[in-house]
């Protein structure tokens, strides 16, 4: 036996954030563009964009920087306040996890 935690995001009962959003930011972070990110993710593009734009929208300032293609062409970069926000999701996250940990250690240990 074992307990799951999930993190969601919601504003105004729109769930905008959790892990799918977070891996597709890091994914950015890791490939230097949206469409290789959800590439790697198995993720359609159209849908990558539009986890962005709920995201974007919700928190109320971009997440990505656009890059102008040349010679390897364009790509994105991650805004400040998304490395910002990035950081304290994952802290969050983190806590709620280690929260979970402990609860369950307490309820279910034998």
């Amino acid at each position: 036996m074992r307990a799951a935690t999930s993190i969601y995001l919601f504003k105004d009962d729109i769930r905008f954030f959790g892990e799918g959003p977070c891996r597709l930011l890091r994914g950015i972070q890791e490939c230097g563009s949206l469409r290789a990110a959800a590439s790697k993710m198995n993720l359609s593009y159209s849908k990558a964009i539009a986890m962005g734009n709920r995201a974007e929208e919700a928190l109320g300032f971009s997440l990505t920087e656009k890059q102008i293609g040349g010679k390897g062409g364009g790509g994105s970069i991650l805004t400040p306040e998304a490395i910002a926000f990035l950081e304290k999701y994952e802290a969050y996250r983190e806590a709620c996890y280690e929260a979970n940990r402990k609860l369950y250690l307490e309820f279910f240990s034998e």
